[in-house]
C-alpha cells in the first residue's frame, strides 16, 4: 500500500492557518488505529535569531483508535511522549499503535502523541515520501545524491552555519515551553490537561520529562496551576528514567549537580559552544546526513525486502558516507582502519543492510540497537570492532554504551554467490547469539517506521543546547524555572526497561519501581511488534495501556 497523506477539512492548504490536520494513510498490520499530523502555529521568541517561517510552527503525531471518539478532549486519556535523542516523532510508530489498539481491546479509548522537535523544520523529506508514493527507490536517491528535481524542488543540502544559528538558543527551556504550548492549545483547561494527560519519553525524553515535572513556567511559585507536574496526572519512561538531569550511559557513574557558584559562568562558557555548535554532529556516524540515509534505507527495505545492495550500489562515495560504513559495519579493527574488505563489496539484501545496521547484534552503539532477527543464508564470525565482546562483559559499566550482547559479522566479501539476508524476529532459531526469546521486533515493521511517518524516525538537526542544559540545572536562567524537586514524586511513574537496554539508573520518584523486559533493548521499547514470539501480546504497549485506565 502506497502512503498518502490527506489534509482534513481543518485549515486545507493554508500554512499560516493556526491548526492544521492531515490523516496519515499507512500499511501498518494495525488498521483498527487513527494517525494524524498535527500542527500548531507557535511562533519562537521575537528575539529568536532569523529562521524559516515553517519553525514557528509545532508538530506531533496524533494516534486514535478507529471507533473512538474524533476529538481528543473526549478520549479517555492521552499519552504524551517526549522522543529521544537523534529521534523524531515517527519513532514512537509501532508503540504508539500498539498500545492504542491495546487499550480499545479493553473498552478505552486513548489517544497517543509523538511529538516532534521544532528543529526538524529544517528537514526535507520530498525525496523519501515522492520515492515511497512512486515505489522507487531512485526517486528518492535521485533527488538527495544526484540533484533531481521533484515538483519543482531541488535538495538544498544539509543546513548549516547561518541556517542553523537560531537553534543555539532552542535548549532545554524553549523544548520545555514546546510541549507546555501543545498542551495548552490542545486542552485550553488546565484541569482537563491534569486529568487526562499522561507525559513521558524515550531515552532522553525521560530527562527532559523530569524538568517538565519540576518546572514554573511563569517562575512564580505562588502559582501552581502552570506548574509541569499540573499538566499530567503521571510519567512514562521507555528504557529511561523521569528525572531532572543529564542521562549518563556508563552505569553506576552519577553526574554531579553543579555548584551554585560557579553555575553562571560555565552557562555562559557553554552559551558560548552552543552559539558555534548549534547541532549536535560529529564528521560521522552522527550527522544530517547519516540520519537520513538511515531513512532511505529503510524505504530501500521497504520497497523491496530481498533486492540485493539496491542502497549500497548507490551511495555517494565521500568520507562521511565511507567513515559511517566502516565505524558500523567493520568486523574487526582491521577493515575498520583499512577499508579491506569494503563494506561495498559484501552481496547482501535490503533488509539484511537494515538489520545490520540496527541489530543488537551487530550495530556496536547501545542507544541504536533493537532486537530484530539475525542475519542468514552465510557464514558469520565475532565482530570485534569497535569493542570485542570479551571487554563488555568484563566491565559491566560498558554494557550501557556498546549492549550485552554478542555482535556477529558477515565473513565472506565480494562473491556474488553468496547473499546474506535476514530472518525476522519470529524466524529467528536459536544459536551461538541469539534464541527467540531475545528477539522482539519485526523487521518488516521497522523499515516501515524508518520510511513511512511524514514525521520521520530519524532526527537531522538536534540541538546541541538540550543536551548541555540538561546537565545544568543549577545555571541561573533555568534555575528560574527548575523551582520545584518533587514535581516527579506528586504523580505515580511507570518505567519500562529493556533487559539489554541503557540502564539509566533510578527515577526521582522512590515509588517507582521499573519494569525489566527480556530480549528488549534500546529501541525495542519503541518498535517491538505487537505479538511476541512466546504468544504474548507485546508488554510496553499493553503495560502503557493499563497504566493509562488506572
Amino acid at each position: 500500500m502506497v502512503v498518502q497523506a490527506m489534509q482534513l477539512p481543518v485549515a486545507a492548504g493554508n500554512p499560516s492557518a493556526e491548526r492544521t490536520e492531515r490523516r496519515v494513510v499507512s500499511s501498518s498490520p494495525v488498521t483498527d488505529v487513527v494517525a494524524s499530523v498535527v500542527s500548531l502555529k507557535v511562533p519562537l521568541p521575537k528575539t529568536a535569531k532569523p529562521h524559516p517561517a515553517a519553525c514557528d510552527r509545532l508538530s506531533y503525531l496524533r494516534y486514535r483508535s478507529a471507533d473512538g471518539p474524533s476529538k481528543s478532549v473526549d478520549a479517555d486519556r492521552v499519552l504524551v511522549a517526549q522522543p529521544g535523542i537523534f529521534e523524531g516523532a515517527g519513532a514512537f510508530e509501532s508503540v504508539a499503535r500498539n498500545t492504542v489498539a491495546a487499550a480499545a481491546a479493553k473498552g478505552r479509548h486513548i489517544e497517543f502523541w509523538a511529538l516532534d522537535r521544532r528543529s526538524n523544520c529544517l528537514e526535507d523529506h520530498t525525496g523519501t515520501q515522492a520515492g515511497l508514493a512512486a515505489e522507487d527507490l531512485d526517486v528518492a536517491t535521485d533527488y538527495y545524491f544526484h540533484g533531481a528535481a521533484l515538483r519543482g524542488r531541488r535538495f538544498g543540502g544539509y543546513a548549516d552555519g547561518a541556517a542553523t544559528a537560531w537553534l543555539g538558543d532552542v535548549g532545554l527551556a524553549q523544548t520545555l515551553r514546546d510541549e507546555y504550548d501543545v498542551l495548552r492549545r490542545e486542552f485550553p483547561d488546565q484541569a482537563t490537561r491534569k486529568r487526562k494527560v499522561l507525559c513521558g519519553g524515550h531515552s532522553l525524553g525521560g530527562f527532559i520529562t523530569g524538568y517538565f515535572a519540576n518546572w514554573d513556567f511563569d517562575g512564580n511559585r505562588a502559582t501552581t496551576t502552570d506548574a509541569g507536574f499540573n499538566q499530567c496526572s503521571g510519567y512514562f519512561a521507555l528504557d529511561t528514567v523521569i528525572k531532572a538531569g543529564g542521562p549518563n550511559p556508563i552505569r553506576g557513574l552519577d553526574i554531579p549537580e553543579i555548584p551554585a557558584g560557579i553555575a553562571a559562568p560555565l552557562a555562559a562558557a557553554t552559551g558560548e559552544l552552543t552559539g558555534f555548535f548549534p547541532v549536535l554532529r560529529l564528521p560521522a556516524v552522527i550527522n544530517p546526513a547519516t540520519t537520513n540515509l538511515l531513512a532511505i534505507a529503510g524505504l530501500a527495505a521497504r520497497l523491496r525486502p530481498d533486492g540485493v545492495n539496491d542502497l549500497v550500489s548507490r551511495l555517494p562515495r565521500n568520507a562521511n558516507i565511507d567513515a559511517t560504513l566502516r565505524v558500523l559495519l567493520a568486523k574487526d579493527p582491521a577493515m575498520a582502519a583499512t577499508g579491506s574488505p569494503s563494506v561495498r563489496d559484501l552481496y547482501a539484501t535490503n533488509e539484511a543492510v537494515v538489520g545490520a545496521l540496527l541489530d543488537d547484534n551487530s550495530q556496536p552503539l547501545g542507544f541504536l540497537q533493537a532486537s530484530v532477527g539475525f542475519i542468514d543464508r552465510g557464514p558469520v564470525q565475532d565482530k570485534s570492532f569497535p569493542v570485542p565482546h570479551g571487554v563488555v562483559t568484563a566491565t559491566p559499566a560498558l554494557e550501557g554504551v556498546f549492549g550485552p550482547d554478542r555482535k556477529a559479522a558477515p565473513s565472506v566479501y565480494g562473491n556474488p554467490k553468496v547473499v546474506y539476508t535476514w530472518a525476522d524476529y519470529d524466524e529467528v532459531t536459536s544459536n551461538a547469539y541469539t534464541d527467540p526469546s531475545q528477539e522482539v521486533t519485526s523487521i518488516a515493521q521497522l523499515v516501515r517506521s524508518l520510511s513511512e511517518p511524514p514525521l520521520d524516525f530519524t532526527e537531522w538537526y538536534f540541538p546541541t543546547a538540550i543536551t548541555v542544559d540538561l546537565v545544568q540545572g543549577t545555571a541561573p536562567a533555568i534555575a528560574a524555572h527548575h523551582l520545584y524537586r518533587d514535581g516527579v514524586r506528586r504523580n505515580p511513574v511507570l518505567t519500562l526497561q529493556g533487559g539489554g537496554g541503557l540502564g539509566l539508573g533510578a527515577s526521582d520518584n522512590p515509588a517507582d519501581i521499573p519494569v525489566k523486559l527480556h530480549g528488549y533493548n534500546h529501541i525495542d521499547v519503541l518498535t517491538a511488534a505487537q505479538k511476541q514470539n512466546d504468544g504474548r501480546p507485546e508488554q510496553v504497549s499493553t503495560r502503557l495501556a493499563a497504566f493509562s485506565g488506572r
